[in-house]
């Protein structure tokens, strides 16, 4: 099925993987709304809400920037609304905004602990209600970039606080595969296989070093367009790695995705 004139909702999509998947629905003829705070120009992080929407069209795809702090339900409420309203309605909601803080409980400050909280967990819950009137009617996607639940204490030991937070996103996309099945709404999850070179390792989890063991954002978002193009509930209730599924649908070769061709691979976070 494809995406051409489908109504995709995608949070923190300024840059990084959210934008990436913006373009590449925007490539099919999709509706993109950019939903993020970003709407003028950062001295590190290039990208706004306004430069992605002059990709999107420039990509074939309409869109919709929208300034919208993912903490605020009222806000999210009426972002909601407003893409409905421009749009005849929501196909699929991305939650891709994110927060990260790789440290343990012994230092990391509460309000730190509050904004991953808040910005990972909460708004999957407070995106996806908002959504759901809309996606009721369409049938739509909910697809939440978090991860497997891996259980090994390696994933709690030195970030455990970032780690709750991601895990409760993925606990959500179990649970809300589980409550919408009555409305034939599909949830899932997608999470990438190695580290992947966004503006988040670059400046708060690695740094130039472990970009050069990255893949590009581009794995993500076929993956993403893999999930998003399914229908009735095909794919549903799964914590997927974007090259698992990518497999699942005949991709063999991966050599492309290297961010540096002569780097060696790291597997990200939460992946053995």
């Amino acid at each position: 099925m494809s995406l051409n004139g489908k109504t995709l909702f995608i949070t923190g999509a300024s840059r990084g993987i959210g934008r990436e998947i913006a373009l590449k629905a925007a490539a099919e003829g999709a509706n993109i709304v950019i939903a993020a705070k970003s709407a003028e120009p950062h001295p590190k992080l290039p990208g706004t809400i306004f430069s992605v929407a002059e990709e999107v069209v420039a990509a074939g795809g309409q869109a919709l920037p929208l300034q919208m702090d993912v903490r605020d339900e009222a806000a999210v409420k009426a972002a909601m609304a407003e893409a409905a309203e421009k749009f005849g309605g929501i196909d699929a909601l991305i939650n891709n905004a994110g927060a990260i803080r790789l440290m343990g409980v012994e230092h990391l400050e509460p309000k730190r602990y509050d904004l991953m909280f808040q910005i990972n967990t909460r708004a999957v819950m407070v995106a996806s209600q908002a959504a759901l009137p809309y996606l009721k009617k369409s049938k739509g996607h909910i697809l939440s970039l978090c991860p497997p639940l891996n259980l090994d204490p390696k994933w709690f030991a030195n970030y455990g606080p970032y780690t709750t937070t991601k895990y409760g996103m993925s606990m959500l996309t179990i649970g809300m595969h589980e409550e919408f099945k009555k409305y034939g709404i599909s949830v899932n999850a997608l999470w990438p296989k190695t580290v992947i070179a966004t503006a988040a390792i670059e400046f708060e989890a690695g740094g130039p070093a472990v970009m050069k063991a990255a893949r590009k954002p581009a794995i993500m978002a076929d993956a993403a367009q893999v999930i998003l193009s399914s229908s009735e509930r095909q794919i549903s209730g799964r914590l997927l790695i974007d090259e698992e599924i990518l497999r699942e649908h005949g991709v063999s070769d991966f050599e492309h995705y290297r961010y540096d061709p002569a780097g060696k691979l790291m597997t990200d976070l939460f992946v053995d």
